[in-house]
């Protein structure tokens, strides 16, 4: 039946055998059980296999069976599993192909593994997968041997595949018994490597696709028998380490703790299966790390607040890594941190006491502490996106440290108003000079502190003052720059906040049209005066004393001209003149030499009284301006007791009294031709009322906001949604309190008549 030119097991030779058996069945001799299973597959294939494996393979041999051989075997069982009932043979050949592979390993693997026992992990773990292979090999060829077993008995009676049932075979007579000593020997030399000696990895990985395989599919065996001991083996190993380095200091110990991870998996790579990583790795935080975080942070020389303190940034980012590995993990890292920047936040303000203290002028005007404050916040802002990766919990404890630290005031004036001031000295001529990169970098800080600020309507007070001095005056440096801060603002706050001074911005710019207008109707003026007027509308400028003053005649005739004009453009706006707010320019002749005065409105309208070696009283010249004390007297100080002398006043002092008299000082020189003469503002800085007053229109707004919404409401409930709603201002409950009052008074509100604590909205 076979082919006598058959030089290899092809699959076509193979068919064509197969085939030819089939044609030829009918005519077959029936093969006894006993003369099949000794003569032919004992005798030719499975002795001869097991003695290939117990060491009688040649050098160089490629196959055990040759083509013939392995045909001749297949067709004796293929025979044997044919014949009809009550010859045939398949469950019969399929318990003693189970019944060989277990004597084989009863009776040549155990014995050779169990003398292996307790000469060394290596020894032991060497044999076993000596053996494991030969048992893969004899599978293998058992399986090609009765193949046809696979294809029909063992499908048509639901059995364990060949396959299967040499491993269970192999499981149940080698693994069981040996899988306590192998575990032992494995973790051995998993602690030999980790004591830094060389192990042999390789075995260590076959011998763990041992344990795999042994799960028949599933991971059951490589979990309970090898993972769970390699993970209290792990723990007690760690837990040994842990003790000996707790002593070094915190950053030699992450140093130590971060390698060890890294061995780890690195060690989970070489030869262990990828689904115990997370779980050593777990094991191994929760011994080197978090069993000991709160000390490692808290070293007084070497934990989180002494790097922090020392600028260590490297050490830093690997606590950071560390640490973040663990639940929760970073919290107390963050809490160090808010402290510790708020400790130094507490220094800055300190020293600024300390200034006062010492005898220096408390003014609305300190760069020094509001650039150590930008200084102490840029630089922590670094560390918090370098260090911390911009993590939201340093994120956080840097805000909660510095809302702490700004809302700190010390002095007279509130950080709301030295911030607002260094900004008015960063935008003003004559303050800071910078170039307009610098502007908006330091504008750009200047926010960033601003934003801590829980009083940030009193900061646009404060600067919205600022900024109509600065554009009355004309000291801006740039428009762009005022624009710039403007918008920086309203990304902050919202277009609410702006819109006032983006107004003022816009009265400009459209005044600067009207006035070349206006300039056109002067031309036809007979006037020695250069005027023009500035119209600002009411709602967005503060609010300004404006008091009545005796004009001069020219000063009178343009404005009734400018009046005239302006009311044929708007016949429904009312103008009212601020003559505290204008500018002028006198020239003041002395001999050959000449100067340039820049002054106020009622500056110039002082020194015109004066003119032509006039001397007056203080009474004199109140009643000739139509000028208060109260006015008067900042006036005149400003021209004869400030640092350009241009009036005389007698007798000499720095204090003006009623019964003082001045004239014009003909003795007055300068080495500038220009002179900018200042004057104390009769207004204050900002309107506290007003603040006050905005705060309890937004107080209100947000309760009829809310309780239109929700229609019925409980106190408490009711507080602390106006509180979350109010994002300018922190407002005192008791405020809340009286302005819900006032609305029930107003009807806005009704008390429930069944619970004086609930709210309804009446609509």
């Amino acid at each position: 039946l076979i082919s006598s030119h058959c030089c290899s097991a092809t699959t076509t030779d193979f068919n064509r055998t197969h085939y030819n058996r089939m044609a030829a069945a009918s005519n077959q001799r029936i093969i006894p059980l006993e003369e099949g299973w000794n003569d032919e597959i004992k005798a030719k294939a499975i002795d001869k296999l097991e003695d290939l494996l117990n060491g009688g393979m040649n050098s160089g041999q490629s196959s055990m069976f040759g083509p013939r051989e392995y045909v001749a075997i297949y067709t004796t069982c293929y025979d044997m599993c044919t014949q009809r009932s009550p010859y045939n043979w398949s469950r019969e050949l399929y318990q003693r192909h189970g019944e060989t592979i277990e004597h084989y390993l009863t009776t040549n693997v155990l014995p050779a593994l169990r003398d292996k026992t307790g000469q060394g992990g290596t020894i032991l773990l060497t044999e076993l997968n000596h053996r494991w292979t030969n048992h893969q090999i004899m599978n293998k060829w058992l399986k090609k041997f009765f193949t046809y077993l696979d294809r029909y008995y063992v499908k048509h009676h639901s059995l364990p595949t060949l396959s299967q049932a040499g491993l269970r075979c192999f499981r149940t007579h080698v693994y069981d018994e040996m899988k306590s000593d192998t575990t032992t020997a494995i973790l051995g030399l998993i602690n030999d490597e980790r004591e830094g000696k060389i192990i042999d990895k390789s075995l260590i990985k076959s011998i763990v696709e041992l344990y795999e395989s042994m799960g028949m599919g599933s991971l059951d065996a490589y979990n309970a028998d090898l993972e769970e001991p390699l993970l209290r083996s792990t723990r007690e190993h760690y837990a040994k380490k842990r003790e000996d380095w707790i002593n070094d200091s915190t950053p030699d110990y992450l140093i130590k703790a971060e390698d060890a991870l890294n061995e780890e998996r690195n060690r989970v790579a070489d030869y262990l299966n990828s689904s115990s990583e997370s779980k050593i790795l777990k094991v191994v935080e929760e011994e080197i790390l978090e069993k000991v975080e709160m000390v490692l942070l808290e070293k007084e020389t070497s934990g989180c607040r002494a790097l922090l303190q020392n600028d260590k940034s490297e050490d830093l980012q690997r606590m950071f890594r560390l640490f973040s590995r663990l639940e929760n993990g970073l919290n107390p890292m963050a809490s160090i941190l808010e402290n510790f920047i708020t400790s130094m936040g507490d220094d800055i303000i300190n020293r600024r006491q300390a200034r006062l203290d010492g005898g220096e002028k408390d003014k609305n005007d300190d760069p020094k502490f509001v650039k150590s404050l930008i200084t102490l916040h840029e630089k922590y802002l670094g560390v918090v996106k370098k260090d911390f990766s911009g993590h939201s919990l340093f994120q956080k404890a840097l805000k909660d440290a510095f809302v702490e630290i700004v809302n700190k005031n010390v002095g007279q004036f509130t950080n709301a108003e030295l911030m607002s001031t260094f900004c008015d000295r960063i935008l003003k001529s004559g303050g800071e000079k910078l170039s307009e990169a610098e502007v908006e970098e330091s504008l750009d800080k200047i926010v960033q502190l601003f934003s801590y600020l829980t009083d940030k309507d009193m900061f646009a007070e404060i600067y919205r003052n600022q900024l109509a001095k600065r554009l009355l005056n004309q000291r801006s440096t740039s428009d762009d720059a005022e624009k710039l801060m403007i918008a920086k603002l309203k990304m902050q706050c919202g277009t609410q906040f702006t819109s006032k001074m983006e107004g003022m911005l816009a009265d400009l710019a459209v005044g600067n049209e009207q006035r070349s207008e206006f300039e056109q109707r002067m031309r036809n003026v007979d006037t020695k005066l250069d005027f023009s007027v500035q119209v600002l509308t009411t709602g967005f400028w503060p609010s300004y004393k404006s008091p009545e003053v005796a004009l001069t005649p020219e000063m009178s005739k343009c404005m009734s001209v400018f009046k005239e004009w302006h009311d044929k453009k708007h016949q429904k706006r009312k103008l009212t003149w601020m003559f505290s707010q204008g500018n002028a320019t006198v020239r003041g002749l002395y001999g050959k030499k000449s100067y340039d005065f820049q002054v106020s409105t009622l500056q110039a309208i002082a020194m015109n009284a004066l003119n032509d070696g006039v001397t007056m009283s203080f009474e004199e010249l109140s009643r000739s301006l139509s000028l208060e004390e109260a006015v008067l007297k900042p006036l005149m100080h400003s021209l004869s007791c400030g640092k350009f002398k241009v009036i005389t006043k007698t007798p000499p002092g720095n204090k003006i009294n009623t019964t003082d008299t001045f004239t014009a000082n003909a003795k007055f020189t300068c080495n500038m031709r220009k002179i900018r003469i200042p004057m104390a503002s009769l207004d204050t800085t900002f309107n506290t009322k007003r603040v006050e007053e905005d705060r309890s229109i937004a107080i209100e707004a947000a309760i009829v906001r809310i309780m239109k919404a929700r229609k019925t409401l409980k106190h408490q409930q009711l507080l602390s949604e106006v509180l979350a709603q109010l994002a300018f201002f922190n407002p005192n409950p008791r405020v809340v309190k009286k302005r819900i009052e006032a609305l029930i008074d107003r009807e806005y509100l009704e008390r429930s008549t069944e619970n004086a604590q609930v709210y309804n909205y009446l609509a």
